[in-house]
């Protein structure tokens, strides 16, 4: 069995006999790491996330919109409670973390059932493409938004 698959089904079981978080597995998630625009958005609207290290990725999220940011988030991936979870901070929201359910290559999912909205993020990636997305029911029906991204340069001057 890949070693990849052995390390992620450590993780998702949690609990006694999980193998313990570390750079290792947290680096399993690094595809995701770079500078991503949202398509058919703003410019300036982006999710952006750093290099795996310290046991944690760190990322933020931002939108614009009629040339002015609309909304942000802060986002981590990093140990919740002995497992790996997806943590969001949007701007005027509560803190939610989402534990990651499944990891198979350049695909993610995170869940958090008691979560109001979204329940589930997915993340997967193909090349220079990164599709989001959040899933969920709100007012007893099933929703789901798309959120697709292009890789670009991380400028900064």
């Amino acid at each position: 069995m890949h070693k990849t698959l052995i390390a992620a089904a450590a993780l998702i079981a949690g609990g006694a006999g999980a193998a313990p978080l570390n750079a290792e597995a947290i680096s399993q998630l690094g595809w995701l790491s770079g500078c991503w625009a949202t398509v058919g958005a703003e410019a300036g609207s982006v999710e952006q996330w750093t290099a795996p290290a310290g046991g944690t990725l760190l990322g933020m999220s931002r939108t614009v919109k009629n040339g002015k940011t609309s909304a942000w988030e802060f986002l981590q991936i990093r140990e919740v409670d002995g497992q790996l979870a997806y943590v969001a901070k949007p701007h005027s929201q509560p803190e939610a973390s989402f534990k990651l359910v499944s990891l198979e290559g350049t695909s993610a999912v995170f869940e958090n059932p008691q979560h109001d909205f979204p329940q589930r993020i997915i993340y997967k990636r193909e090349g220079d493409k990164l599709q989001a997305r959040i899933e969920g029911t709100m007012g007893g029906k099933a929703r789901g938004k798309d959120f697709p991204l292009q890789r670009v340069g991380c400028e900064g001057k």
